[in-house]
């Protein structure tokens, strides 16, 4: 802990003119001058003079800690670092002072002086950033012996790009294929989109130069006609247990690419949803474990469009084994295709049952391909494309263009309303709002469905994790069976830490995306090795030598940090004790959140810490003349950056308020508004990133999960004699700053009209 702060006022960026550093000065000195030996003001604190003062000080073992009361943390980062020899809190007079008081009518402080909110503001704000020094203990890295060996499952095109990617790297690699030969289905594919200039020709796959390079690599073991039974341990320490056809084998690994890909849209599939196992916790209540997909039967949803009823029409897989094997023959009689017709989104953006309710993305440039195919293999082949729209991102436009002049290539926007079949086996579609305005009937040997792409863990557990929470990733139903996490926050990230996600199995894309997509996956899971070894968290807080303790004497195993974790972290014994696993652990603190005994904290990071902060503020005796009070928690990720953009902008908001910042709503423990409303204070507001399905969540469910806990703080609140509306959750994006100091403020009335009193009144 820090014995020994040196505080340091900036008098830059309108801090000074605003806040009168040298009476803030004066105040440390008063409050705090035997626990601060150093006490400074400087004209601009992030300058080399500034800095250096700090540093000077540092090196004469004066200090042991440092309050910068400056900016925001989240700028100028870089600058305010000075080794291990001091332990940096910033406090945040500019952002959340300075820049952003709005004098209310009630304060009567002369003109030229500062105004005695501002001035309380400040002092608030420095009192908790010393408080947060004295109890920050420096956290030492737990850095346990870590397998560098790179686990690939998939051995088709995005497989066999990380894999030589990895092994390029250094890391040796094992590489799993389920089928008996490695190329997936790119191997059975004939051609593929172009992803080089000049983009207008369909180019060879290259799949069987990457298996022989695969098989030629020294660093890369590959294993074909096996499946991972299990995935044991943790991040750095995994075992996977692979089923080969002689047994099973138990193999080291550190880190996984999942790269499974996809399987084409099954039109009689129904995905229904399983409720997983109810286990009881120790007062009694029901805990699910992952709930999992089920895969039923059901009516061929494509009968319409002549799937499974007429021989000659065939989806967009079938088209290109076709191609594959050579020439185009129709399926009916064995006669070369002279004519095809491509209907795009069979079977998929559509909320009827049994369709596929997202776009697949690449299906027509697939069409735009496979129609190039038959003018190919034919030169006087006809090939008409009947689509809702031309999903044709970026250079590919040049593609369709090139399509588009193609003299045996027709494209037109259109609805099919019918589709029959021919005396000679022959195809007619018909479509009405065509391009051309008027109905069109079209005649063509084969018909072609452009369906969609269903990733391979759906209602399928891959993985096969030995983890608390169950063998499959948690809430695929989210993102349509897809492993992923969030679009926004984690782009090769999965609900389990070591394990990302690249490809088909991650999204639908093209083969040149899936390569990108390898590439980046192999390097998230090579950060994530390197990470450990230094005792370091992965994404989002990348760097943190922080990990939860747990006082298992005072646990009562109520299971609820086990259930809520959002990346499984935690198994339990038979006991229902937990048991962690710091490598799996992202920080977020949703364990320490749920613990209703208090027994989980972090070093740097506890509930001791924070409940001291907020006792830490000052609360007027007389509420019309001091004002009301009101805490605000903010999510690191979302809430504090839209604040900081906020003040950037110009906005203004309750002088009243004071923000403290946590890395997750999910963190927030009940006993925080307990301890709040037991000091004084008038209200919380719990300000953090949106969840629900879009959720925006660095942390996944943090968000949800604190929601979700808003009844017991309602009935914390009970016991207390307070309304429940005096606690509020609000959901705010990184990007809706400008709505931040309206709920700020809408909030700060809702509670000046509670407790009956308004020196807010005008502003």
């Amino acid at each position: 802990m820090s014995s020994k702060i040196g505080v340091y006022i900036c008098e830059g960026c309108d801090i000074g003119p605003q806040l009168n550093a040298g009476q803030l000065a004066e105040f440390v000195q008063s409050e705090y001058g035997g626990s601060c030996p150093v006490i400074k003001t400087a004209p601009v604190l992030c300058s080399q003079e500034g800095k250096s003062m700090i540093q000077a000080d540092i090196d004469a073992e004066t200090i042991d800690g440092v309050a910068v009361c400056a900016c925001s943390p989240r700028v100028k980062w870089d600058i305010f670092q000075f080794g291990e020899k001091a332990v940096v809190e910033r406090v945040n007079l500019r952002e959340q002072c300075a820049w952003t008081y709005a004098r209310p009518e009630a304060d009567t402080t002369a003109e030229g002086e500062v105004p005695e909110t501002l001035r309380m503001m400040a002092q608030d704000y420095i009192r908790m950033g010393i408080i947060k020094l004295q109890k920050y203990v420096v956290p030492q890295p737990e850095i346990p012996e870590v397998t560098k060996t790179i686990l690939v499952v998939g051995g088709g095109n995005t497989g066999l790009t990380a894999a030589l990617g990895g092994a390029k790297l250094g890391y040796d690699v094992v590489l799993l294929e389920k089928q008996g030969q490695l190329g997936g289905f790119a191997a059975q594919m004939y051609k593929q989109v172009p992803y080089t200039y000049p983009y207008t020709q369909a180019i060879p796959t290259g799949v069987d130069k990457k298996i022989n390079d695969v098989s030629a690599n020294d660093k890369i073991r590959v294993f074909t006609g096996s499946t991972l039974s299990k995935l044991e341990g943790a991040p750095g320490q995994y075992t996977a247990v692979i089923a080969t056809g002689n047994g099973e084998e138990r193999i080291p690994v550190g880190s996984v690419v999942l790269a499974t890909g996809w399987k084409p849209f099954d039109p009689e599939a129904r995905v229904v949803e399983t409720e997983a196992p109810k286990e009881e916790s120790k007062e009694g209540e029901e805990i699910a474990v992952v709930d999992t997909p089920e895969i039923q039967k059901g009516e061929n949803v494509l009968a319409p469009l002549g799937h499974g009823k007429f021989t000659n029409v065939i989806t967009n897989v079938d088209m290109e084994l076709m191609a594959k094997k050579g020439e185009l023959l129709r399926p009916s009689d064995g006669r070369p295709v002279q004519s095809v017709a491509f209907i795009q989104c069979a079977g998929q953006r559509s909320t009827e049952e049994g369709h596929l309710p997202y776009c697949s993305s690449v299906c027509c440039m697939v069409s735009l391909k496979q129609a190039g195919y038959l003018r190919e293999k034919n030169p006087n082949g006809k090939a008409f494309i009947i689509y809702k729209d031309m999903i044709v991102p970026g250079v590919q436009e040049l593609y369709y263009k090139a399509a588009q002049d193609d003299p045996g290539i027709f494209l037109t926007k259109g609805d099919v309303i019918e589709v029959k079949e021919d005396s000679d086996g022959g195809i007619i579609v018909q479509a009405e709002n065509t391009l051309l305005g008027e109905p069109l009937e079209i005649k063509v040997d084969v018909l072609v469905l452009a369906t969609g792409m269903v990733p391979t863990t759906l209602a399928e557990p891959i993985m096969n994790f030995a983890y608390r929470q169950g063998p499959a990733f948690p809430d695929l139903n989210l993102f349509n069976g897809f492993a992923d996490s969030n679009y926004i926050c984690f782009p090769y990230e999965t609900r389990r830490t070591g394990v990302y996600s690249a490809g088909c199995v991650h999204q639908p894309m093209l083969m040149g995306a899936a390569e990108d997509d390898a590439s980046g996956a192999v390097l998230k899971a090579i950060q994530c090795l390197e990470s450990i070894n230094r005792g370091m968290a992965v994404h989002p807080r990348s760097g943190d030598i922080s990990f939860p303790k747990f006082n298992m004497v005072r646990c009562t195993q109520c299971k609820r940090c086990t259930e809520e974790c959002p990346f499984g972290a935690l198994d339990d014994d038979e006991k229902g004790t937990p048991q962690p696993n710091p490598t799996r652990c992202r920080r977020c603190g949703t364990c320490m959140g749920a613990c209703p005994e208090r027994v989980i904290s972090f070093e740097e990071y506890n509930v001791d810490m924070i409940a001291s902060m907020i006792k830490e503020n000052e609360v007027p005796d007389d509420i019309d003349e001091g004002g009301p009070r009101v805490i605000v928690f903010v999510c690191e990720n979302d809430a504090y950056p839209a604040l900081d953009m906020a003040a950037f902008q110009g906005k203004k908001w309750s002088p009243y308020v004071r923000f403290i910042s946590v890395r997750c709503l999910g963190s927030i423990n009940s006993i925080w508004v307990a301890d709040s409303m037991s000091k004084g204070i008038d209200g919380v507001l719990l300000l953090g990133c949106k969840y629900g399905d879009d959720y925006q969540c660095h942390f996944a469910k943090g968000s949800e999960l604190c929601n979700k806990r808003m009844e017991n703080i309602a009935e914390t609140l009970g016991r207390l004699q307070l309304e429940p509306e005096r606690v509020q959750q609000k959901q705010v994006a990184i990007d809706e700053y400008d709505k931040v100091p309206q709920m700020i403020d809408d909030f700060m009335n809702h509670i000046i009209d509670d407790i009956g009193a308004n020196p807010y009144k005008g502003f």
